[in-house]
């Protein structure tokens, strides 16, 4: 309802003032050429300005003769019900200079102004062009949706039963305002809307019911018409309590899957926790947040908006069961949420965090379902982009909630939570805004020293997809990690002005990392205490070795040895009965992982494992510590592989590799223990992306094969 100069979706300029009341206003547009100001007016007084800065954004080649300006209509992409205006215009003029004082009245400017460049009167108009008065050979196209109507705003007409509540009615800009006197007796009635304002002139009697009316003028007097019939209002004072203790079960049906067992031959073996996808809601199950009860049960929730509560059955606790006999239980226990990205059980609740609020799902009678969703925290503003997903869940000790907000796709944030990390208090009170300048962060890991590890993906200055160590700001300013779309004041492009990541990923690598976690089993032997990370675009899990050298963090990433799931896998939790990893993930965006959704549950098999745990980069050389001995005779310095590249940080999206390099290994050294093999690295120095490829053989006589992508940000001594 309100003035807007939109560039598709480059930037917009909003004013403040609704206009869609009924009654007739003059409007204007005033542009600054040198700098992209841009003023708007409503009748005569300035409304809002912002400035429309395209430069570099729109394609130059565009000839000048194929730019149109829409007034009243949007592109077909733009947000529903309506994409055009819907009222009646008037008198359009095109002036070739700025406006000084600009008129409450249009008719006030005079029609005989050298700078009138185009003028087009609408009234009465009914063909699909109408010629400008100042140059009839110009003409202007008009396109019409409905039928023209009375633009008149027609009065809301509503009420009260029974008429005798401490309540009245007031009127204020063409709304209705029920004002309730505060008192100690509880009060119970129906308040009704006329669902046809025309019908309000019918004769009623309703002497029980106190009625009002609004009309379109900003009248402090409210019109006070008969009442229509309110015969089928019963029982309009009914007690609402038993309404607020739950209702029967909406999805009654539970349904039962199997477990398939995954190959244990190797380090890790895969299982696959069938979903119900054959299910009387037709309801689609990408999955995009789990977590577990304290009785085993599992909660996921889907990006299409629901919450499943998992029941693993006696069969399902072993990993030798047949897919013959079910072994777990599916009950849709919530739907209607709006796309959710990351789910975490507090005291027993499930908590979900979905692109408008953090949520928390209250069953109310016991019986499994939820019966009503308690907005926690919604401060995180949302707007019509598509891009601004509310990615991750996680809690510290104290009971902060924290997650990401992505950033808008190529254009400037619009609100202040665009592109950054988020903490929420416990209560729901309170947003702090922890780090900025993020572009997509699927997902958020808490670190024991209460630091941050959170991905980014690729984009306009993003030159590769990216792991960053984030600390929070004390009382100091949230860290910028190098999106300038993001929200914030940074002005300075420059790589120095960022917080360096952990790493870089290049897309062959990993096209899409999702969330990291930490190893908390000790199920999962000499990996425990490590860091892993998700990979959304390749379905695949990787290890960070990484170090602190000063203040910064490095390190990088190794596949995991096992085949890639079918889905993209992004977030995942160690189960705290069996202390195997379980994860989930879907496909909704670019991906190489194209299976809708999954449930899997990761094992260690407790077979030697042969990766490395630990990587560091000295003036001395790289080092590797794996988790079993190398076999001495295998350290062959042709079986050993370095090379390196950079990349450039700029407004485009991406980077392709520059000054790509190999770098001869000239020596390779074993360790007493046999695990730590150091590599002496010709020309070895910072570098934003190095791969290290290694065939090595292990102590036992098994291949130790693996590449590792890594950035160095400083050699240590």
């Amino acid at each position: 309802g309100r003035l807007d100069c939109d560039i598709g979706w480059i930037v917009a300029v909003t004013a403040k003032t609704k206009v869609d009341d009924g009654r007739w206003h003059t409007v204007a547009l005033s542009r600054r050429p040198g700098d992209g100001g841009v003023r708007l007016y409503v009748d005569g007084r300035l409304d809002g300005e912002g400035r429309l800065n395209v430069a570099g954004r729109l394609k130059a080649e565009n000839p000048r003769a194929a730019n149109v300006v829409r007034i009243g209509f949007t592109a077909p992409d733009f947000p529903r019900p309506a994409t055009f205006f819907q009222g009646a215009i008037s008198e359009v003029r095109f002036y070739q200079r700025r406006l000084g004082d600009v008129p409450a009245d249009i008719d006030r400017l005079p029609s005989h102004d050298p700078a009138l460049r185009s003028r087009f009167l609408l009234d009465g108009a009914t063909g699909p062009r109408v010629a400008d008065a100042t140059q009839p050979a110009r003409t202007m196209e008009v396109r019409r949706g409905m039928a023209p109507t009375d633009h008149r705003m027609q009065p809301i007409v509503a009420g009260f039963v029974p008429g005798d509540a401490t309540a009245e009615w007031k009127s204020s800009e063409g709304r209705l305002l029920l004002r309730i006197a505060a008192g100690p007796r509880p009060l119970r009635f129906t308040v009704w809307l006329q669902s046809d304002a025309a019908t309000a002139a019918e004769p009623a009697l309703a002497a029980s019911s106190a009625v009002a009316a609004s009309s379109a003028a900003k009248s402090p007097e409210v019109n006070r018409p008969e009442a229509p019939s309110l015969a089928a209002i019963a029982d309009a004072d009914r007690d609402l309590t038993a309404l607020t203790r739950g209702g029967p079960p909406r999805w009654p049906h539970a349904l039962d899957t199997h477990v398939a067992a995954g190959d244990d031959r190797g380090p890790f073996a895969a299982d696959v926790f069938s979903a119900p996808e054959t299910n009387p809601w037709l309801a689609q199950l990408r999955f995009t947040g789990l977590d577990f009860f304290a009785d085993g049960r599992i909660a996921v929730c889907t990006w299409d908006g629901d919450v499943w509560l998992v029941e693993p059955l006696a069969a399902a606790n072993g990993p030798s069961n047949g897919p013959s006999a079910p072994s777990l239980r599916w009950r849709r226990i919530a739907s209607g949420m709006f796309q959710p990205l990351g789910l975490k059980i507090v005291d027993g609740r499930i908590h979900v965090i979905c692109r408008d609020q953090l949520a928390v799902l209250h069953d109310l009678n016991g019986d499994g379902e939820i019966d009503f969703y308690r907005c926690l925290n919604n401060d995180h503003q949302v707007t019509e982009h598509f891009h601004e997903f509310a990615m991750g869940l996680q809690t510290d000790a104290a009971g902060n909630f924290y997650y990401a907000k992505s950033a808008c796709h190529g254009i400037p944030a619009v609100v202040p939570h665009h592109g950054t990390l988020l903490r929420v208090s416990p209560d729901g009170a309170r947003t702090d805004v922890l780090a900025v300048g993020f572009r997509a962060a699927n997902g958020v890991c808490l670190n024991p020293d209460g630091s941050f590890f959170v991905t980014d993906q690729e984009g306009f200055w993003n030159p590769k997809n990216r792991i960053n160590r984030v600390v929070p700001p004390g009382a100091g300013r949230p860290g910028f990690h190098g999106n300038m779309l993001g929200y914030h004041d940074v002005t300075d492009a420059s790589d120095e002005a960022m917080i360096p990541p952990l790493c870089w990923i290049t897309n062959a690598f990993d096209r899409s990392p999702a969330e990291l976690l930490w190893v908390t089993s000790d199920r999962w032997g000499p990996l425990e205490g490590s860091l892993l990370s998700l990979s959304y675009g390749y379905g695949k899990v990787f290890l960070v070795p990484h170090e602190q050298v000063g203040d910064v963090v490095q390190g990088g990433l190794l596949e995991l040895p096992l085949p890639a799931f079918p889905t993209g896998v992004m977030r995942g939790r160690f189960h705290p009965a069996d202390g195997q990893l379980y994860l989930c993930g879907m496909f909704a965006w670019a991906g190489n992982a194209t299976q809708p959704g999954g449930l899997y549950r990761l094992r260690a098999t407790g077979r030697p494992m042969h990766l490395p745990v630990r990587l560091q980069a000295a003036e001395s050389g790289l080092s590797l510590t794996f988790t079993e001995p190398l076999d001495p005779a295998s350290l062959d310095v042709e079986k050993v592989q370095v090379r390196r590249w950079s990349l450039k940080r700029t407004a485009a999206y991406g980077s392709k590799h520059y000054d790509e390099r190999s770098l001869p290994v000239r020596r390779a050294l074993l360790s007493a223990d046999g695990k730590t093999v150091t590599l002496d690295v010709a020309d070895l120095r910072p570098t934003w992306c190095m791969e290290i490829v290694y065939s090595l053989r292990g102590a036992d006589g098994r291949p130790v094969q693996g590449t590792l992508h890594n950035t160095i940000h400083r050699l240590g001594r």
